[in-house]
């Protein structure tokens, strides 16, 4: 038994070590495909297409044996590739030859990253990930050192040894637009790995581009994954792999370049003089037909792309899109360009012929009276206003049925898909706590420090969105209502989101300042406790804002903190969230802060009071007298935290 055993241990050995494969072309690979990866009809693997905020993933199917034991040497290896890359415009972020713990790299972003990491995780040592870049985009915030170099990636898009993409002064051989073949070896003996590239009809360079001494070991497992990583932001590039070899302790096969499939044209066959000759013939025959096709096609367009131009749009006029250009932006209206649906529309997203930068375009519903009334409502208030943490209203357009409002576009997405049941990335609490300030200052904007009061009446998590930055910003206007500073808000009916209802809201129908307050309190919890406003667990209700009152009450309110947090947060932050929450949540609009005070807390330059910290206070009110810093508001006995929970005859007013 024990001589089986010794035999099989052995055979597995020499398979690790004699283990290679040779690709020329991939019509009958058996690859790995993610993203926007494909092989084409000719085979070749196309990595990235020209989809923006994209990531493409190609590995080989089967787990590779780089050592012989888990806790033993990485034993040498050699592969080579040959790729090329092409772009429209600007060369957009380029290709890596990856080996990682997994095929699938969850969680990876685009934009810089290679679709291998994300902010949270780049340069962990946890990644086990070794890669070799090549990258066609200056990032000032890696480190790199132009655009169009190698570098050498040990767990992080940092390279720990980087190189200008050529052997000779001003040579950009990544960005010709050429296949370049690469080399990468690494010697086991002598830990050194080696990189090489070069024209595919200049054979292997005599001296590597990059060469670096690290030894392997502490990276790589036992097993490992390999393949090839790429990913887009706003500008794209295509990558192509044509052919690709490795070998465990050995040189990698060379590829036979007779023998891999032929890039794609970069511009069309020409017309053979056959045609061009025959051409007029058949141009003359077909005259008539043509023209009675031209005038057809011309009526039906010009009502397609017809507009309407109203009163109230004068004033407006510069801000307006032509119905065509937003057309052409979002490729028709297609359902792939979709970002999401919300309670008046669809949003998707667009390429601006004209700018060429990323827009979202949301259509409003119009099938309602309502659906016309916040499209004006939301060009109107939003149109003039000018924040940092708000979401620029870039235009809109009117087409007979079709209402369109234009924003700059924010890449990643909205709060709530962050924070509510298991999110593919979860915002740590610094990143949370940016959001919520900045979202914040973006209130007491519109409340104080615009020519007139603007009351959003649906703050909420799915109407913060965040920008490349991950900074908070408050979207979505069409609920919104002006008045002038010192009057009184006019509005006669329910408007809003269930579960982010300020009570006398719902009993008065009047929204105030004050019920922006409270809905953004509802937020503030949301992002401490990582939970909706509102949870039903069978035929209960669960109240976020009661819940972690009665986490308070229970004389440890960092009970409610979201769990996903872990231990990686801080408990003076979190706490000041949770109750400064519940303190914008109470029942009486008079007790609770204005928006100028929420910012001063936030930003630690005026603390809460020292009697709120107190605990063992009875649910029904938080008796908290006079103090300094919140001269302005004061709590009463019998105020009431809680949030007001209206019949279900309200649903039907809400959005």
């Amino acid at each position: 038994m024990l001589f089986k055993f010794v035999i099989l241990i052995l055979t597995s050995v020499a398979a690790a070590e004699d283990f290679n494969f040779t690709y020329l072309g991939f019509r009958s690979a058996n690859l790995s495909l993610e993203g926007v990866a494909e092989v084409t009809s000719n085979g070749i693997l196309r990595v990235t297409n020209d989809t923006v905020q994209s990531i493409g993933h190609a590995f080989y199917p089967n787990p590779v044996t780089f050592k012989n034991s888990s806790d033993g040497p990485v034993l040498s290896f050699s592969s080579t590739f040959i790729f090329a890359m092409r772009y429209k415009v600007r060369q957009g972020h380029g290709i890596a030859f990856v080996i990682a713990p997994t095929k699938g790299l969850p969680g990876a972003s685009p934009v810089g990253f290679f679709g291998l990491f994300n902010r949270t995780n780049d340069g962990s040592p946890t990644n086990h990930v070794f890669a070799v870049e090549l990258d066609t985009f200056e990032n000032p915030e890696f480190s790199d050192i132009n655009d169009n170099h190698v570098g050498i990636d040990i767990n992080g898009v940092v390279s720990v040894v980087s190189a200008p993409a050529g052997y000779y002064a001003d040579e950009r051989l990544i960005t010709s637009g050429q296949p370049v073949q690469v080399w990468v070896d690494y010697d086991g003996t002598k830990k050194q790995i080696n990189v090489s590239m070069a024209l595919v009809s200049n054979g292997k360079p005599y001296n590597p581009l990059l060469s670096l001494t690290r030894d392997l070991s502490p990276v790589l497992h036992r097993t490992m994954y390999m393949g090839f990583s790429a990913s887009t932001g706003n500008l794209t590039a295509i990558n192509y792999v044509l052919g690709w070899s490795f070998k465990m302790n050995g040189h990698a096969e060379e590829l036979g370049l007779s023998q891999l499939p032929k890039m794609p044209r970069l511009e069309p066959k020409k017309i053979p003089k056959l045609l061009t000759i025959g051409l007029p013939v058949i141009l003359v025959s077909s005259a008539l037909l043509a023209f009675v096709f031209w005038v057809y096609y011309a009526i039906r367009r010009k009502k397609k792309f017809a507009e309407l131009l109203e009163d109230w749009e004068l004033e407006y006029g510069p801000q307006r899109f032509k119905y065509r250009e937003l057309y052409i932006a979002t490729k028709g209206f297609r359902e792939k360009e979709l970002l999401g649906k919300g309670g008046f529309g669809k949003v998707y997203r667009g390429i601006s012929p004209t700018s060429g930068t990323v827009i979202a375009v949301k259509r409003v519903s119009h099938e309602s009276r309502q659906g016309m009334k916040e499209f004006v409502a939301e060009i109107v208030s939003n149109g003039r206003l000018r924040h940092r943490n708000l979401v620029p209203l870039l235009g809109y357009c009117r087409r007979k049925g079709e209402l369109l409002l234009v924003y700059e576009y924010m890449p990643n997405g909205s709060l709530d898909k962050y924070l509510f049941d298991r999110p593919a990335v979860t915002l740590d609490w610094s990143q949370r706590f940016i959001v919520i300030r900045g979202v914040a200052l973006g209130l007491l904007y519109l409340h104080e420090e615009w020519d007139q009061v603007v009351v959003h009446r649906d703050v909420k998590a799915s109407n913060i969105l965040l920008d490349g930055e991950w900074n908070g910003r408050l979207g979505d206007f069409g609920l919104a209502r002006l008045y002038d500073h010192g009057a009184d808000p006019q509005t006669t009916h329910i408007a809003g989101t269930f579960g982010y209802l300020a009570p006398e809201h719902t009993r008065s129908c009047r929204a105030t300042t004050s019920s922006d307050v409270f809905a953004f309190g509802v937020c503030l919890l949301e992002v401490a406790c990582g939970r909706r406003p509102i949870e039903y667990h069978g035929s209960e209700n669960v109240i976020l804002v009661d819940w972690v009152f009665s986490c308070w009450e229970g004389r440890n309110i960092l009970e409610a903190k979201d769990p996903k947090l872990g231990n990686d947060f801080v408990a003076e932050e979190v706490e000041l969230v949770l109750k400064l929450g519940l303190f914008c949540c109470q029942s009486e609009p008079s007790m609770r802060p204005r928006m100028r005070q929420v910012v001063q807390h936030l930003e630690d330059k005026v603390p809460l009071p020292a009697e709120f910290s107190l605990l063992g206070l009875s649910s029904r009110g938080l008796g908290i007298s006079h103090n300094e810093g919140f001269d302005e508001y004061t709590m009463a006995p019998g105020s009431s935290v809680s949030s007001y929970v209206p019949d279900s005859s309200f649903l039907s007013c809400g959005r």
